[in-house]
């Protein structure tokens, strides 16, 4: 690894101090977070003014906000970012941690739609696919992104009336018992399923968001009963929670401490 050039260094961290607060700072400011001379923070705040990475604030002398060029660089990042392929990576590296199933799925509509898999080494597992399409209701993923969704939205999908399939004695097939489930899940964070769309399966989801702080997909880990325990079940929740945060800050969303 070559050296780190000490003024690109600290040009940087001066951008990543805008990413607190209200978003402006001053030069003294600066000077008094990052401890640098009151010299080289001149310079470096004229030449990242000079490129367009900060700017003055309007009616506030001596004042910078962030200027266009980030958010540029910020929306070609995001338009390489291909969420299956991040996904895959992320699952891979959550599925040799826990060697279980990992799955990343996407709503359409009602339904979740796998778009990233990872095997369990177990000759004992979840057997499924990416490209696969399964109820949401019935599912820890699907749970997870339901309850994401708006109410109004929500309630357009699923209406009190709906006729929600069971895929086993253990599916939720009343619109009012999923609601209250949704609830909770939303308190938490965090999704499980228990037996719900496979009666020799478990699963635990953890959603992922994109740059907005969105929820447009979700993470999970699916365990056969032989190998689940409420331990297990605890243990697995932080892992997704875990491969969840790393995934959605692939997309770009930068979480408040």
């Amino acid at each position: 690894m070559g050296r780190l050039v000490p003024a690109v260094t600290r040009a940087l961290d001066i951008l990543e101090l805008f990413l607190d607060g209200d978003g402006t700072l001053s030069a003294p400011d600066i000077v008094r977070r990052l401890q640098l001379p009151r010299t080289t923070v001149h310079e470096l705040v004229t030449t990242l003014a000079a490129r367009g990475y900060i700017v003055q604030v309007q009616g506030q002398p001596g004042r910078y906000r962030l200027g266009v060029r980030p958010y540029q660089l910020g929306s070609r990042y995001a338009e390489q970012l291909d969420l299956a392929a991040e996904g895959q990576q992320v699952a891979r590296s959550v599925a040799e941690t826990c060697d279980e199933t990992v799955h990343v799925a996407i709503l359409e509509f009602t339904d979740v739609i796998y778009i990233a898999k990872v095997d369990s080494t177990h000759a004992v597992r979840m057997v499924s696919a990416a490209g696969r399409r399964l109820p949401a209701h019935c599912t820890s993923v699907g749970k997870m992104l339901l309850a994401s969704l708006p109410e109004v939205e929500l309630n357009a999908r699923i209406p009190d009336d709906a006729d929600l399939v069971a895929m086993t004695p253990n599916s939720i097939t009343d619109p009012a018992a999923l609601r209250e489930a949704l609830a909770r899940i939303r308190e938490r964070g965090l999704a499980v399923e228990n037996r719900e769309s496979n009666p020799d399966v478990s699963c635990v989801a953890a959603p992922v968001r994109d740059r907005t702080g969105r929820v447009v997909a979700a993470i999970s880990i699916s365990v056969p009963m032989i190998r689940w325990s409420d331990e297990r079940r605890i243990e697995l929740e932080q892992l997704a929670a875990k491969g969840a945060a790393e995934l959605s800050e692939r997309l770009g969303h930068r979480s408040v401490a």
